[in-house]
């Protein structure tokens, strides 16, 4: 095993001494009002290894980083049959677009922009109150996280439902379609709860494991989904978990990962460790600038890409 702790201190130093941070997500309040210095990197080995640095205990807005976990949550529900409503492919697309909706009869391109993870949302909710809902998804990811106070962020979930008039429309318009089966106001208020989620990158990287390791945690054995769907899973967030910039994270990274508008990005490396870093400045597509080269960075000098060194 190289010596992790060394590698993520070298990172952290470098990206911290960078000026080009990128932009916070200012048309989320809450979110605009984050250090744009802030910066936290944790690797979590096969071994049960923690490397961290950095401000890597700050509790932030994880944002689509939840969608991998709701889609988890969704697959458990209905299984396959969850892609009769949502495909599998990369959109190309802003994550907010609504043009595709229209071609494709309100059906999303994939789980992982907005209207699909709304569409997963609307899985979740099935036969539950929002509210039942919502404490189902908190609880998994304390479950997975192996923290009982991670929590909601009251505050950004406000600041979500005032702002949020271009997701308010990608909902209304599935409804049109048939897409969305239960109350759009509903879904909403499910959906930017969840986003909501506040955790550190430690606790994001412990509630990965189970995608880096078939399924399971490999510290407590509790097999989370079957290896099968881990890697369906880690497919997803290849191809589609930077919207329409995936194929330069594929490309500069080599890993599957999933971004949130927080400034956080979990990372997969299959097999060998499960990655958190936080970065709040974003890049034109929406994803960690800073992230983005601090995996980059990581996975050159371990050799970590899933494509080979």
């Amino acid at each position: 095993m190289p010596d992790l702790q060394r590698v993520v201190s070298e990172i952290v130093d470098e990206m911290r001494a960078r000026t080009d941070r990128g932009e916070v997500a200012t048309y989320i309040s809450e979110l605009g009002r984050v250090d744009p210095s802030l910066f936290g990197l944790v690797v979590i080995a096969e071994d049960g290894t923690v490397a961290a640095g950095g401000d890597c205990d700050l509790p932030f807005s994880i944002q689509s980083i939840s969608k991998v976990f709701t889609l988890t949550l969704a697959l458990g529900k209905v299984g396959d049959r969850l892609w009769r409503r949502v495909g599998k492919e990369p959109s190309g697309s802003p994550f907010n677009s609504i043009v595709q909706l229209e071609r494709e009869q309100g059906i999303p391109r994939n789980p992982f922009i907005n209207a699909g993870a709304m569409t997963v949302t609307d899985v979740i909710l099935s036969g539950h109150q929002p509210r039942e809902a919502l404490g189902e998804i908190l609880r998994f990811m304390q479950f997975l996280g192996q923290d009982p106070t991670i929590t909601i962020d009251e505050a950004v979930a406000a600041s979500e439902q005032r702002t949020g008039f271009r997701n308010r429309a990608l909902a209304n318009y599935m409804k049109s379609f048939g897409a969305i089966e239960n109350s759009v106001d509903y879904v909403l208020g499910a959906y930017f709860h969840h986003c909501a989620i506040a955790m550190s990158c430690r606790q994001l990287a412990t509630a990965g494991r189970f995608l880096a390791h078939l399924g399971r945690n490999p510290d407590t054995g509790h097999s989370v989904v079957q290896p099968e769907r881990a890697r369906r899973i880690n497919a997803l967030m290849l191809t589609c978990g930077h919207y329409d910039g995936s194929g330069e994270f594929a490309y500069r990274v080599g890993l599957p990962g999933k971004s949130g508008v927080g400034g956080g990005i979990l990372a997969v490396a299959p097999g060998k460790a499960s990655i958190a870093v936080w970065s709040p400045g974003l890049d034109p597509s929406g994803n960690s600038h800073l992230g983005r080269l601090a995996l980059e960075a990581f996975t050159k000098r371990l050799g970590w890409s899933i494509f080979g060194m």
